[in-house]
């Protein structure tokens, strides 16, 4: 009730200022931005969130990475490509792009510069594949992982 008396006296005090076609044209300019803006439907907004999901999937995929080398667990390596894929594609279309990305640049840079056989690679790949579809990363949890992790 508070918020309608004050938009009134705003938009009161905008038409004394402005004169009523002016008023009137801003009047409608307001309510269009809203309506463009509220709209789940807004090709600015999917494309913005996007881009964010994008940038926290890029960010959980640096976070298990980081974790990854913090636990230097052996065996522990195909959970925490499921886990980062995993995190990253929760947060929807961009994060799980950004997941793909950066995973398959990491396994092709990987394979050209460490020598891993393909075996290794294609079992990297799988782990990240499960992660991004959804499946549960404990899967490739090796036994004695702490629980931090």
């Amino acid at each position: 009730m508070l918020q309608t008396l004050l938009i009134s006296q705003v938009f009161s005090q905008l038409r004394d200022s402005l004169g009523k076609g002016t008023m009137k044209l801003c009047v409608c300019l307001v309510l269009l931005s809203i309506i463009v803006c509220a709209s789940a439907d807004n090709p600015l907004y999917r494309g913005g969130k996007f881009v964010w999901d994008a940038v926290g999937g890029a960010w959980d995929m640096l976070r298990a990475y980081r974790d990854m080398r913090e636990a230097n667990y052996i065996g522990a390596d195909k959970y925490f490509h499921a886990r980062g894929n995993y995190d990253a594609a929760q947060r929807g279309p961009g994060g799980a792009w950004a997941a793909k990305v950066i995973s398959d640049a990491r396994e092709n840079w990987q394979t050209d510069t460490s020598g891993r056989g393909a075996e290794d690679t294609r079992a990297d790949q799988e782990a990240n594949e499960w992660g991004r579809s959804g499946g549960d990363p404990n899967r490739y949890r090796p036994p004695g992982l702490p629980s931090k992790y």
